[in-house]
């Protein structure tokens, strides 16, 4: 799990540090990338710029197969993208830097909801872009290679311009999770994210995931964004968004010192 922190703070010998902050951070948090992308995505290393601006240090890794992670793509699941939030939050605990916030992009939104009932130091949670019916995600993968991993156990797929072995076992486990549960009892502040025009996961997701959370919580629009954050316009209003609804439930300066 190749790591990049967005601090003056190393962790580990396979840290990468990519921004600098004035002083220690007073808060920390974790982001989980997009379904294809990794920790370097645009909308990920521009979150955690403003966030490390601020004194918010940001975890960055990339799942199973994707970026510099061994292992590969096809042979993973969203339990284990959710099981890999878990085990990053516990290294950070014990590594003095426990998360408070759980930040999102796509399918990494809906690992961040179900992760976030696993980790009780988590104040706030959220989302860009998410789905909230994880077999949305399905709808970007060619209907003849579907078919051909429901015959086959494992076909090539097209996906952002790139190609991967997927396997059934991904396929089937998109299909069988329930989010509204995880939602309904996550218990804490949600940021909801999302662009109208998203052509990748319909905002109707949005509507549903807002839908069934509880308060606090807050949706914001994110005009004619696309889904991918490839704008660095578009990336920076997140970032900056980001941080200025988080910082009402992160640790103060003041409770850290």
């Amino acid at each position: 799990m190749p790591l990049a922190w967005g601090t003056n703070v190393r962790f580990g010998s396979e840290a990468d540090v990519r921004y600098r902050t004035s002083e220690a951070p007073h808060a920390w948090a974790i982001f989980a990338h997009c379904f294809t992308c990794g920790k370097d995505s645009l909308a990920a290393t521009r979150t955690t710029r403003a966030l490390g601006e601020r004194g918010v240090g940001v975890l960055r890794f990339d799942f199973a197969g994707l970026g510099a992670s061994q292992g590969k793509f096809g042979d993973s699941t969203f339990a284990a993208d959710v099981a890999d939030l878990v085990a990053a939050g516990q290294a950070m605990k014990a590594a003095g830097k426990e998360p408070s916030l759980l930040i999102g992009h796509s399918l990494g939104g809906a690992a961040s909801l179900m992760a976030a009932g696993m980790m009780p130091n988590i104040r706030a949670v959220v989302t860009i872009g998410a789905p909230y019916d994880l077999k949305h995600v399905l709808h970007q993968f060619d209907p003849a290679a579907l078919k051909e991993i429901e015959t086959d156990g494992e076909a090539e797929v097209h996906l952002v311009g790139r190609h991967f072995f997927v396997r059934k076992d991904l396929i089937d486990a998109l299909r069988e999770n329930d989010l509204r549960s995880h939602i309904a009892s996550l218990k804490r502040p949600l940021l909801v994210m999302h662009a109208p025009g998203d052509d990748t996961v319909y905002v109707e997701n949005a509507s549903r995931i807002f839908a069934a959370a509880k308060h606090p919580k807050s949706f914001v629009s994110l005009d004619d964004t696309d889904h991918l954050l490839t704008q660095r316009r578009d990336a920076d209003y997140v970032a900056n968004l980001i941080t200025a609804w988080s910082s009402r439930y992160l640790p103060m300066k003041s409770d850290t010192n």
